[in-house]
């Protein structure tokens, strides 16, 4: 115990809790196409995140809540009220995402300008693919979080089209990918739970 400790007492008992509840991870699909296999790779990622025991992480699937093209609405529909309380409820996020000409999907970028405050002061992983492993579409990506205040992390697993998906869609994950997968994760959950402290 450190001399402020032995002087005034351990500290707040709420940042204790806190401190030892699990982070709430989202795996957000970033595609709502018919054929995506967005699901497979989500999955996966989530399958490995499940190992590891440090977090809660569970499939978010931007599909499920109906989202209207945000600028259309008056904000009042019932889908963007979920999206905002599903997005609230999280910590951090990995995102897997598609390259479509050369950026993210329309479905992604309508999901993330439907929530504002509710992405603040959280962290993000990024798992991209494409013929290029969806490098550019996650850069794009990086430029949105940062202006919705969320960390995006380093580590960034990249799949290739040609080479972790056979005929493009049975999605077939080369084994060096587990690596570069636990270290984002890593930096996910370090970043999540320092920015935790700031909401």
């Amino acid at each position: 115990m450190g001399l402020i400790d032995k002087l005034f007492g351990s500290s707040n008992k709420e940042e204790e809790t806190m401190a030892n509840e699990k982070l709430n991870i989202g795996i957000i699909l970033g595609s709502t196409r018919q054929g995506r296999v967005s699901p497979q790779v989500g999955k996966w990622v989530k399958e490995i995140a499940d190992k590891r025991g440090d977090a809660n992480y569970e499939i978010v699937d931007i599909a499920d809540f109906n989202l209207p093209f945000v600028f259309t609405t008056d904000g009042s529909e019932p889908g963007i009220a979920a999206w905002g309380e599903k997005i609230n409820s999280l910590d951090g996020f990995v995102f897997i995402v598609q390259e479509y000409n050369h950026s993210i999907t329309g479905a992604l970028k309508n999901a993330l300008d439907s929530a504002q405050a509710q992405w603040n002061n959280k962290a993000a992983g990024i798992v991209s693919y494409g013929s290029t492993g969806g490098a550019r579409a996650a850069e794009h990506l990086r430029g949105i979080l940062g202006e919705l205040l969320v960390a995006d992390v380093r580590v960034h697993p990249t799949l290739s089209l040609f080479t972790d998906f056979e005929n493009g869609a049975d999605f077939k994950p080369a084994e060096l990918h587990l690596t570069n997968v636990n270290a984002m994760l890593d930096q996910v959950i370090a970043w999540s739970g320092v920015l935790k402290t700031l909401r």
